[in-house]
């Protein structure tokens, strides 16, 4: 305990939900005092199945997964706000009428409130469930079969996104040493997984559509196909992945074929690609591609099942699976994946009983902090070096830019950063296509950017003069990249002893997957989320272009802020190992700790669910869809009165959640010809005014319209150089009672702050500069990639 980077922090965990508990459990397995304080009856999430004995009754494993290494206390209210009082941080995630009616908090602690929407906004009292969370995130709206519904995923994604965005409000506002009461929106945070299609909808509508099961716009292949043995997760973006693809199953002609180079080209033939390919898979097991797909450096992975998860020697190897304890109880879930090599999370843990340590003495008073000045940002004057590139990375690097932090993005002529397009036209590098990609833009905000051709000598020097002067590094290269550029963790760490720096592999950096190349999807597939998604006479179904990514991007953050408030208490840095593949399996703890409590995860449902019932997304009027939850019978009474069914709320057979499982057909029914006469939103509405959980499925591109997003000034108008104006989607945390943290400055364009950095604070003359710039070392503008490899080998 004494390495772990918390060792020294109390925290307060009050209320319910899994992203309460998640955000505490990030506290707790990294060594922090957490005081779970419930009501007498106990935290209603002891009593979600599965339930595991554990020698005096019967508790539930998501529960004891979520709750590791915390102390558990109940008691009055007085009991609760002796406890509060002496701990540093408050993690509060009570609904709201609760938290007016008995605050807690002093004006002193770093005090952060969770809860689905915020506390202003049309949605802020809303009942809601994690699925129809992220229906109305824009999540949902491109999964699917071509004509519907699309697919809802069940389980605690949403919620994990959440406790993410607390986690880091709370640890960035804990290295400000200042005091602040922060809001955090569980919905807000999981608008970021849709800002891929929100962005590229505008100017490209394919890429917000179903275009059916495993298939996704802008490319094609992506999904999943059986093989001899198990299934094979593919991936292929690029003309190069294609003709290795063809190649690698027998195929050369297709990838010869000029009308194929293109993914959306591809996508729209897609069923006479697969006609080729997919039985030629069935050749070879999964094992068997993925070995070959590693040598050829493609982004495939097998899809695992549970048990196959939980038995992968890499991920075993890795310790990524924990023992949790409970009373008698013992079983295994996912381990944090934040793997800091100096002081890595707890693995293994016990969640408290009910109240089992009450007759602790609350603790002693801590010395107050003091007030942020207003519109003070909790990370002014930290200073981050971001040689990462496309969505996870610069996701990573822009929450700590959103909160103040000086983050200087570096690129090379030769090789920019991929989102900001990957076009190989002559003509797009004419007109400065480069500079024109919004998701670019959107990623890499309130930035600072130059360019460093890293494999020159002097690009290389110049890097590590500007490491010196950083506090963190972080990157996404290929594991092989940095070291033959002798610009590895060791080479930095030597001019900056105490530097904290982030890689982000997919699989980790050793280990015999060490090589392995992916996208989000890739993670994805390799994580086994399809296996539990998707109707059950389906393959496993990929549940999002790119799921890997976000997610990758927002436990990267998580894991720089703790690594930074280690070396803030011991003065030490350290490298970070974040295999984002382990990043998924947060998500999938709902089924892995069934599977190793009951050796099952439970049938796949599709769109309905265990306790839930009815429980679906329904087609509404104007082709949209309404995601709804029936979440116990009182529910179930309310909707029969809103869609005027009073003959089925007065039939004692669907009185209960069996009953009306027998039934479930005749329910659906029942709710398609209510939905189908009114639009989504008119329909969401009048439920949610009678305490009915529901959600319109949300486009992405239809969030920059939202009410309650716009009414929470989430969009954010901003300029930038060859876009013009345009809105960016704000950090999904704010000062209660205030709007978002302001952007400060636009996305970088290529090189635009060489002269400010170069010269300015590394002190290079006119002379330096232009010889850096005549060399290809520095540069503003991309340079072509037919001209790349002749610039090389001259050079």
């Amino acid at each position: 305990m004494t390495d772990l980077p918390f060792r020294s922090l109390r925290v307060a965990e009050l209320g319910t939900g899994a992203a309460l508990a998640y955000a505490g459990k990030l506290f707790a397995d990294f060594g922090a005092e957490v005081f779970k304080l419930e009501p007498p009856e106990g935290d209603p999430m002891r009593r979600e199945p599965p339930l595991v004995e554990t020698g005096d009754g019967a508790e539930s494993a998501l529960f004891a997964w979520l709750n590791t290494n915390k102390r558990g206390m109940t008691g009055s209210p007085a009991r609760l706000r002796a406890v509060a009082a002496g701990c540093d941080v408050i993690l509060d995630g009570r609904p709201r009428a609760e938290r007016e009616a008995l605050p807690l908090g002093r004006t002193d602690q770093v005090v952060v409130e969770i809860s689905w929407f915020g506390d202003h906004g049309p949605y802020r009292d809303f009942r809601m469930t994690d699925p129809l969370c992220r229906a109305l995130a824009g999540v949902f709206a491109a999964t699917g079969p071509r004509e519907g519904p699309p697919v809802m995923l069940g389980g605690i994604a949403a919620q994990v996104m959440g406790a993410l965005a607390a986690f880091n409000a709370a640890a960035a506002q804990l290295l400000s040493g200042h005091a602040a009461r922060l809001e955090v929106s569980i919905h807000e945070a999981n608008v970021c997984v849709a800002e891929y299609q929100a962005t590229q909808g505008l100017v490209n509508p394919e890429a917000e559509q179903r275009h059916g099961v495993n298939r996704f716009a802008p490319t094609s292949p992506l999904g999943v196909y059986r093989c001899k043995e198990g299934w094979l997760g593919i991936t292929v973006v690029t003309p190069a992945q294609f003709r290795s693809l063809c190649e690698m199953v027998g195929a050369p002609e297709l990838g010869r074929d000029p009308g194929l180079l293109v993914g959306l080209d591809r996508l729209r033939r897609a069923d006479e690609l697969e006609a080729v390919f997919a039985p030629r898979l069935l050749e070879r097991t999964a094992a068997e591609w993925f070995e070959e797909a590693i040598r050829r450096r493609l982004p495939f992975a097998v899809v695992p099942d549970m048990a196959q998860l939980l038995e992968t020697p890499t991920h075993r190897a890795r310790k990524a699976f924990a023992t949790v304890r409970i009373g008698g109880a013992r079983f295994e879930g996912p381990a944090l994946p934040q793997y800091l090599t100096r002081t890595p999370p707890l693995k293994e843990g016990v969640a408290p009983r009910l109240g089992e340590h009450d007759a602790l003495p609350s603790p002693d008073r801590r010395p107050s902090l003091p007030s942020a000045s207003p519109g003070a940002l909790p990370l002014a004057g930290l200073r981050i070096l971001d040689l990462s590139m496309g969505w996870a990375g610069p996701l990573c690097t822009r929450q700590l830019a959103d909160l103040g932090a000086e983050v200087l993005k570096v690129e090379a002529c030769q090789y920019p950063d991929w989102w900001r397009g990957v076009d190989p036209r002559p003509e797009f590098f004419a007109r400065q296509g480069y500079e024109r990609d919004p998701r670019f833009s959107a990623l890499n905000r309130n930035k600072t950017g130059i360019t460093l051709d890293l494999s020159s000598p002097e690009g290389a020097a110049l890097l590590k003069r500007l490491v010196r002067d950083v506090d963190a590094v972080v990157e996404n290269y290929a594991r092989e990249v940095l070291p033959k550029l002798g610009l590895d963790y060791p080479a930095l760490s030597a001019e900056r002893p105490d530097l904290v720096m982030v890689s982000m592999p997919a699989f980790g950096g050793e280990g015999p997957w060490r090589d392995a190349r992916a996208y989000g999807s890739t993670l994805e597939h390799a994580s086994g989320l399809p296996s539990v998604s998707g109707e059950a006479h389906w393959p496993p179904t990929t549940n999002h272009v790119a799921y890997g990514d976000p997610v990758g991007g927002m436990n990267a953050a998580a894991a720089l802020l703790a690594a930074l408030l280690h070396r803030r208490r011991t003065g030490v840095g350290q490298h970070v190992d974040l295999a984002q593949v382990e990043c998924m399996f947060p998500l999938l703890a709902p089924w892995l700790v069934a599977q190793s409590t009951t050796g099952s995860p439970g049938p796949r449902h599709g769109n309905r669910h265990a306790t839930q019932v009815p429980h679906g997304c329904f087609p509404c009027a104007g082709g949209e869809w309404l995601a709804l939850a029936v979440e116990d019978d009182a529910a179930w009474a309310r909707l029969c009165g809103v869609i005027a069914r009073l003959d089925l709320g007065g039939d004692p057979g669907l009185a209960t959640l069996e009953g009306r499982r027998t039934r479930e057909a005749e329910l659906e029914a029942a709710l398609l010809a209510w939905t189908g006469a009114r639009e989504a939103d008119a329909a969401m509405s009048e439920l949610q005014a009678a305490g009915v959980a529901a959600a319109t499925v949300r486009r992405p591109t239809t969030l920059w319209h939202d009410p309650h997003l716009n009414a929470r000034g989430f969009w954010q108008h901003t300029e930038r150089a060859f876009l013009g104006p345009h809105q960016q989607p704000s950090a999904p945390l704010r000062v209660a009672g205030q709007g978002p943290y302001p952007i400060r400055r636009a996305a970088p364009t290529l090189g635009e702050s060489n002269e400010e950095v170069l010269a300015g604070r590394l002190g290079l003359d006119a002379a330096a500069m232009a010889r850096l710039a005549r060399s290809g070392v520095i540069g503003c503008k991309a340079i072509p990639v037919s001209e790349r490899k002749s610039r090389a080998a001259a050079g």
